[in-house]
């Protein structure tokens, strides 16, 4: 599998701008915080965000607590961001949105 290159610091800044829940953490990965009314929504939200994961081979830092899922996304085998990072990213908010 060839995996992306990483993004230089504009192109990771210029789409961490565009992305909406999703913070730029030292320019190195992606943190976004989903909050739901309860335990329950919440692990839903984290089933379906692994299931795209999987799909995608791209599997992110996933916590789950009562109410709130934070993801951290970053490529690992590049130690960085790249492409497939901001796909997954978009990805995980359109399953939030629905």
């Amino acid at each position: 599998m060839n995996l992306p290159p990483l993004l230089s610091e504009d192109e990771v800044h210029q789409r961490a701008s565009e992305l909406r829940i999703w913070k730029l953490i030292d320019d190195h990965h992606l943190v976004g915080v989903f909050k739901f009314k309860d335990f329950k929504e919440a692990l839903e939200f984290t089933v379906k965000v692994g299931a795209v994961a999987d799909k995608m081979n791209h599997h992110p830092e996933i916590n789950l607590s009562w109410g709130r899922v934070e993801i951290i996304i970053f490529t690992h085998d590049r130690d960085g961001l790249t492409e497939w990072d901001f796909i997954f990213a978009g990805e995980v908010f359109d399953i939030f949105e629905r």
